[in-house]
C-alpha cells in the first residue's frame, strides 16, 4: 500500500513502520506524546520514519510494586544475611543501609534508569518512613520523581515498615502532607499485634486525605486471609472500591478452598486488588482463581538486589514470565493474562492512563523481537525499544 501524504498526518512527529500488533502487521503514528494513528503497515508517513522490521509493539511495562529506596545497584556485592522473622529482616536492613554512605537519591536513580531501559513506564515505588528515618527518604524520591518525569511515570507510597501504631503517630500522616500518593500498612498482626489499631489509623488517613492505599501483608494462613477480609471490609464501608491494595498476601496461597473461596469472594466485592511477584520461597496466591473470581491481581519487582533479596533487576517482561511460570499460566490466553499483569491491571490500580496501543492512548511503549504476546511473555526478548509519551529513551536495553 503506497504511504499517504494528506494533511491529516501533520500531527504526525514519527512514524513506527512495520510494527506488529499481536501479530498483525501495522503502523503507529505518534504525536503529541500519543498515537494518533493506528494503521495498516506501509501506510503511514511523518518527517520521522523509525523501521521497525516487524517488531512486536506492547504497552510501556508497569512496576506495580518496588523499594527504589533499599536497592544495592551499583554497589559492591552485599552478601544476603538471612532471618526468620519479618522484624529480623527490618532490623538488619536498617544496620545495612547506615552503613552505606552513598546517598540514597544516587542509588534510586540507577535503579530507575536500569528499568527504564528495560521498558519500564510507570511504576508504585513505596518508600520507609518511620520516626526514625523520618521524611528523608520521601523528599529524596519526590525530588527524583520531577527528575526522571521523561522516563518513568512515579507514584509513591508512605510504607510505615516499622510499625504503624508502635511508632510515633503523626509521621505517616505528615508523609502524605509533604507529598506521598498512598498510604501504606505491614503485617497489622505480625508487625502491630494490633489489627484493628493500624487499620483504623491507615484509613482514617486514607480517608482524610483522600489517596489510596497499600498494605503489605505477609502474616501466613488462616491469619492472613482473616486479616485480607478484614481489609476488604473496611474497605466496603469507607467507600474506596478499586483505592485499596494488598501486597504479598502470601496467606491466599496457604489456606484451605473454603478459606480461600470466602476471600476471595470478600475482597471481589470491596474491590481489593492483590499484588504478587511470585517470590521464591513462599506460596503465592492463586492467580487464575482470583481474577476468575472477579479480584484485580498485579505484579511488581518488589526487592531487587538489597538487604530482602539479592536477586532481580526490574525487568517486568521477565517477572511476567516468573509469575506466569509460578503460576501455571500455560496457554495463549495465560500468557496474555500474564502481560496484563505487567501492563493494564498495574495501570488500573495506580491510576495511570490506560496501558493500551490505541489511537489517543499514551505512546508508551516496548518492541521486541516476538511474533505475537504469547511468545514475549514466555522468552522474555530484549527491549529493541522502548518509548515514553512520544519519546525513544532506549534501544537494545539501554538509554538513549
Amino acid at each position: 500500500m503506497a504511504p499517504r501524504h494528506d494533511r491529516a498526518m501533520a500531527d504526525l512527529d514519527l512514524v513506527l513502520a512495520g510494527v506488529t500488533l499481536d501479530g498483525v502487521p501495522a503502523d503507529l503514528g505518534i504525536g503529541g506524546g500519543r498515537i494518533r494513528r493506528v494503521a495498516p503497515a506501509g501506510s503511514l508517513t511523518a518527517a520521522r520514519i523509525e523501521t521497525c522490521g516487524g517488531l512486536l509493539a506492547l504497552p510501556g511495562l508497569i512496576d506495580g510494586h518496588i523499594h527504589l529506596d533499599k536497592s544495592f545497584i551499583g554497589l559492591p556485592w552485599v552478601p544476603h544475611r538471612p532471618d526468620a522473622t519479618v522484624a529480623g529482616r527490618i532490623a538488619a536492613e536498617k544496620v545495612l543501609l547506615a552503613a552505606i554512605a552513598e546517598p540514597m537519591a544516587c542509588r534510586a536513580r540507577r535503579l530507575v534508569e536500569q528499568v527504564a531501559a528495560r521498558g519500564t513506564t510507570g511504576l508504585r515505588t513505596h518508600v520507609d518512613v518511620d520516626g526514625e528515618i523520618g521524611l528523608r527518604g520521601l523528599e529524596a524520591l519526590l525530588a527524583l520523581r520531577a527528575e526522571v518525569a521523561g522516563l518513568v511515570s512515579m507514584q509513591i507510597v508512605a510504607f510505615p515498615q516499622s510499625g504503624v501504631v508502635s511508632q510515633p503517630r503523626g509521621v505517616l500522616e505528615d508523609a502524605i502532607r509533604a507529598g506521598a500518593d498512598v498510604v501504606g500498612g505491614l503485617d497489622p498482626a505480625g508487625i502491630d499485634e494490633d489489627v484493628e489499631g493500624q487499620l483504623a489509623v491507615v484509613f482514617g488517613i486514607a480517608e482524610r486525605h483522600g489517596v489510596p492505599i497499600d498494605i503489605h501483608l505477609h502474616d501466613p494462613g488462616e491469619l492472613g486471609a482473616w486479616e485480607l477480609r478484614r481489609i476488604a471490609a473496611r474497605a466496603k464501608a469507607a467507600g474506596m472500591r478499586g483505592r485499596v491494595a494488598v501486597s504479598h498476601a502470601f496467606a491466599l496461597g496457604a489456606v484451605p478452598e473454603a478459606v480461600l473461596a470466602r476471600t476471595a469472594a470478600a475482597l471481589a466485592e470491596a474491590g481489593v486488588a492483590i499484588m504478587t511477584n511470585a517470590p521464591g520461597p513462599e506460596p503465592i496466591p492463586p492467580v487464575k482463581r482470583l481474577v476468575a473470581e472477579g479480584v484485580e491481581v498485579f505484579a511488581g519487582s518488589d526487592n531487587i538486589r538489597d538487604a530482602w533479596s539479592p536477586y532481580g533487576n526490574g525487568d517486568m517482561l521477565e517477572r511476567a514470565r516468573l509469575v506466569g511460570y509460578r503460576a501455571g499460566l500455560l496457554t495463549d490466553a495465560e500468557l496474555r493474562l500474564a502481560l496484563d499483569l505487567v501492563t493494564a491491571a498495574p495501570a488500573r490500580v495506580i491510576g495511570l492512563a490506560p496501558a493500551v496501543l490505541a489511537e489517543g492512548a499514551c505512546a508508551d511503549l516496548v518492541l521486541v523481537a516476538a511474533q505475537h504476546v504469547p511468545e514475549a511473555v514466555a522468552t522474555a526478548p530484549i527491549r529493541s525499544l522502548v518509548m515514553k509519551a512520544g519519546r525513544i529513551v532506549a534501544r537494545q536495553g539501554v538509554l538513549v
